[in-house]
């Protein structure tokens, strides 16, 4: 090829990336997050595809526990039993908040269990679909296609929900932009890895998210009735 001809060549390449790259900003734009207050509830909107935080507690707490988690990653299924039993015992006292944060280039399945868990809280079952999808992980974590269509389905009959709109909305555009949104947010406070807690807006120490994911929960409540006693 000469020399002209790799120069055109070059130069089709760049205006081909450069399209690609401003249709991908066009159809997806980035979500703005700079105004928004990360440790509150996070009320529905426009950006979150009307979808409100989901909070387990006392809403009005002066103590608010956030996790950003990913439904198919070990860790996050290790520390599920101690988060779903210290906010059961604090649910008088402590706002629990949790937002998504699926880590897809090493968990292929993790975005689809996220989106199964919202489209069942479009129909009210959210914390129900969330406990079992955690619980669940080791049966849909490696299933592809049709297999993990159906199991996710088969979830959301056992869970009493309508499965032909719960599929429906697993594929559709509101869910999605429901773990779009969170997954800015989650960025914005500088998440990289999974499970990431804040407690009132401070990131848990590394040996207490690590406790938390062994199975220990002492940490945590020392640190909750130290917030509380405040």
């Amino acid at each position: 090829m000469s020399k002209v001809a790799w120069i055109i060549f070059g130069s089709i390449i760049v205006l081909v990336f450069g399209g690609l790259i401003t249709y991908s900003r066009i159809t997806n734009p980035p979500i703005n997050v700079s105004g928004i207050d990360t440790n509150s509830i996070i009320a529905a909107s426009d950006q979150n595809a009307n979808i409100a935080d989901h909070t387990f507690g006392k809403t009005d707490s002066k103590v608010v526990l956030v996790e950003y988690g990913d439904f198919q990653c070990p860790s996050c299924k290790g520390a599920h039993p101690q988060i779903k039993a210290v906010t059961e015992e604090y649910k008088d006292k402590v706002l629990f908040i949790f937002r998504n944060f699926p880590l897809t280039t090493i968990h292929p399945n993790a975005r689809v269990a996220a989106a199964a868990v919202e489209a069942a809280g479009l129909q009210g079952k959210y914390w129900d679909m969330h406990n079992l999808v955690f619980e669940s992980q080791d049966e849909w974590g490696t299933l592809t296609g049709t297999d993990r269509t159906d199991k996710f389905a088969s979830y959301a009959s056992q869970l009493g929900l309508d499965t032909n709109k719960f599929l429906e909305n697993v594929a559709g555009s509101t869910v999605s932009k429901k773990i779009s949104f969170d997954q800015a947010i989650g960025k914005k406070v500088g998440v990289d890895a999974t499970p990431t807690f804040y407690l009132n807006g401070e990131k848990l120490p590394e040996a207490t998210s690590s406790a938390i994911v062994q199975g220990s929960s002492t940490e945590l409540k020392t640190l909750l009735d130290q917030k509380l006693s405040k």
